[in-house]
């Protein structure tokens, strides 16, 4: 295991000097994926990229493509077909399933190769997976992008000022908006950050918000990511592959694009930095090559140009935090860390953690370093805290939600629990503190004894679970083992905020592959697509 992470971060390098692939180090370079073109077109499977004619959507591999009931992101959107939607469904439809699987496989294979995989501990036989990646992009019109992105302004402005709040004059629980309860005694509520000012009031630095459209087409927020939101490295990674193995596809299309990510997360890190360092160090700081994001935390430090680092790597001395290099001891002023609350500091949480760096948090609290995600910020992404979301959001903004919310009843609540336990086999039941479709319970495809096993479980801990009803989840075509078929889908769009918030143009687009399914996540089988948002 030690020497396969490693070599992955070996290509990683490699391919920054040339040594893999000249498309991999290459990967904005026309001419690279002009010769990519010219070896498809040896091969006889060159594909047009101009539109024909308004009959193509139902050729090629569409032809077989049942249009489904739901919301279609890219056949059934109503009346009127955008535009830019057209153009890229008449060019895929003339694809061939054999040249797509061609290209799909390609995908796999580089994929491997480049390292960009994630951890299942659950699997004893294949523990490192590479994401399953569907050459069929997803795609958001320019006005539909706009919507969103004012949308997870507001939300990301709303989540940081009620962190503040309730580590700080907590009006909130005052008025009696949000059950106190539901805050003080959160497992995620972190008393080491009460009266913490933090740099710029910014807890969330960086912010996933998962998205979904129901029947209509209509966004709503189904969760918040606002401690360690992962996914963007197969945001920009998935981009890169389909202008390597899609350029037919891809050319002329008027994509915005997400190659600066890196870049604006580094300078997100910098305008939180202490007052008065001109030049700051930021530092990724992970907790090694065993953890199931290990890729992402190489990739974000190669992006943003910075030192990948473990807790072994830093030190504090007189509250100051140094990272360990060759010439010596180097200040840290702004940290990214991937490492859950628990184990940041031994000094502070879990005293056997040995992945921390002890005396981290006293330096933090005393305004000498930076640390992103803040701690404490798992109350702003409890399930049960989401519920209450549209009032947060009105109450600090005086504004309505711009993107809604499903419909969630508390099971903490006696009238929460009592809909819940009457209407069980109609609603999706979910722990408020698992993540990746663990632990949740879809009741209109659960069977008997599972609805009897949840029943038992929501009588003996109720305050551990919420509800929410069914949402018929949107649908894209993508590439399975019968064809074209509809796949539901979700996104989770990024957002960084140092002096302002910006949202990544797209998004992780994640799909089920299994048929039916609506549970995305890679843990439980899901796969990804590249999120396309046009500029026009």
């Amino acid at each position: 295991m030690f020497w396969k992470k490693q070599n992955c971060f070996v290509l990683f390098l490699l391919g920054k000097q040339g040594g893999i692939d000249r498309l991999i180090n290459n990967r904005n370079d026309p001419a690279g994926y002009a010769s990519y073109n010219r070896r498809v077109r040896k091969r006889g499977i060159q594909m047009k990229s101009n539109v024909l004619h308004s009959q193509a959507q139902e050729a090629g591999i569409f032809s077989a493509y049942h249009r489904p009931e739901f919301f279609c992101e890219l056949m059934n959107r109503g009346e009127e077909l955008p535009e830019a939607l057209r153009q890229v469904q008449e060019r895929l439809a003339h694809f061939d399933i054999k040249e797509l699987r061609y290209r799909t496989a390609n995908a796999e294979t580089q994929l491997y190769r480049l390292g960009i995989t994630f951890t299942v501990y659950t699997d004893r036989e294949a523990i490192d997976r590479v994401l399953p990646f569907d050459v069929i992009p997803r795609v958001l019109t320019a006005e539909e992008w706009a919507f969103i992105e004012r949308g997870v302004q507001q939300r990301v402005k709303a989540i940081n000022m009620f962190l503040w709040d309730i580590y700080h004059d907590r009006k909130i629980l005052q008025d009696g908006l949000i059950p106190a309860d539901l805050v003080l005694k959160n497992a995620n509520y972190c008393q080491a950050m009460v009266g913490v000012d933090v740099p710029g009031g910014v807890y969330v630095h960086i912010n996933g918000t998962d998205l979904i459209r129901d029947r209509s087409g209509r966004f709503l927020v189904l969760e918040d990511n606002a401690r360690t939101p992962s996914g963007v490295s197969y945001v920009i990674e998935n981009r890169h592959m389909m202008l390597r193995l899609m350029p037919d596809l891809a050319s002329g299309v008027p994509l915005r694009s997400v190659e600066d990510y890196g870049l604006r997360l580094h300078r997100a890190l910098c305008d939180v930095a202490p007052e008065g360092v001109e030049n700051p160090q930021v530092v990724l700081l992970s907790p090694g090559i065993y953890n199931s994001a290990y890729f992402e935390h190489v990739f974000l430090a190669r992006e943003m140009g910075v030192p990948l680092v473990e807790g072994r790597d830093l030190l504090v001395e007189n509250h100051h935090v140094y990272m360990r290099t060759v010439a010596g001891l180097r200040p840290v002023h702004s940290i990214y860390r991937r490492i859950d609350d628990a184990f940041l500091d031994p000094l502070a949480f879990n005293p056997e953690s040995l992945l921390g760096v002890p005396g981290l948090v006293e330096a933090y609290r005393r305004g000498n370093v930076t640390i992103a995600n803040a701690l404490g910020t798992g109350v702003a992404d409890d399930k049960a805290v989401y519920a209450y979301m549209p009032r947060i959001i009105k109450y600090y903004l005086n504004e309505e939600p711009i993107l809604g919310s499903v419909e969630t009843h508390i099971c903490a609540e006696p009238e929460g629990l009592a809909f819940t336990l009457a209407n069980l086999e109609r609603l999706v039941v979910k722990p408020v503190g698992e993540s990746g479709g663990y632990g949740l319970l879809i009741g209109p495809h659960a069977t008997e004894s599972e609805l009897e096993d949840f029943r038992q479980r929501l009588q003996d801990n109720p305050s551990n679970y919420i509800s929410q009803p069914v949402i018929d989840l949107s649908v894209s075509p993508t590439l399975c083992d019968a064809g074209v078929e509809a796949r539901h889908v979700d996104l989770r769009p990024f957002a960084l905020t140092g002096k302002s918030t910006w949202v990544l143009p797209g998004g992780l687009s994640r799909v089920a592959l299994r048929k039916g399914s609506l549970v995305v996540n890679s843990s439980q089988g899901g796969g990804s697509k590249d999120t396309w948002v046009m500029s026009v």
